[in-house]
């Protein structure tokens, strides 16, 4: 089993490939990396640090990654843990903060408040109504900044080295 659980809640797939460009990031760092959708994820306990992302709608994480925080929250208390979510699309967009529950359960377990990257919508990925109709607006577009995905998970891996 590796060492480091990197777990994701997705929609469209934005926040799985951020997961993935995380997980690579610090596996340079010479750490093992398991990278799962927070929804196949029973249980943190054989893992010595958790990176968990979800995506953003409408101010709201996916349920499958709040599940998780809520059902392993004894032991995330016990280990690193960071957290980021994606979403925000358009020019100008700003970090969103995290909905209160998980404010809430990330102060009971010692990890810092989620870090917002932007998302992607496009008219490929677009899933409902309503995102279909921004995909063909000037919502439009991938929003997500690879280099400061890259220096995040940089910042943790270094982190993680130094624990050892």
């Amino acid at each position: 089993m590796a060492e480091i659980l990197v777990a994701y809640a997705t929609k469209s797939g934005s926040t799985r490939e951020i997961a993935e460009a995380v997980a690579e990031q610090i596996r340079h760092a010479a750490h093992e990396v398991t990278v799962l959708d927070a929804a196949e994820v029973r249980s943190v306990e054989p893992y010595k640090a958790v990176v968990l992302g979800s995506a953003l709608y409408a101010g709201r994480w996916r349920r499958e990654a709040v599940r998780l925080l809520r059902q392993n929250e004894e032991l995330l208390a016990h280990k690193p843990v960071w957290l980021f979510h994606s979403g925000p699309i358009g020019p100008g967009q700003v970090p969103q903060r995290a909905p209160r529950k998980v404010r809430e359960i990330a102060a009971r377990i010692g990890a810092e408040e989620p870090v917002t990257f932007g998302g992607r919508l496009t008219s490929d990925t677009a899933a409902g109504f309503v995102a279909k109709r921004m995909a063909r607006g000037g919502m439009a577009g991938d929003f997500r900044d690879w280099d400061e995905i890259r220096l995040w998970a940089y910042v943790i891996s270094e982190r993680l080295v130094a624990a050892r």
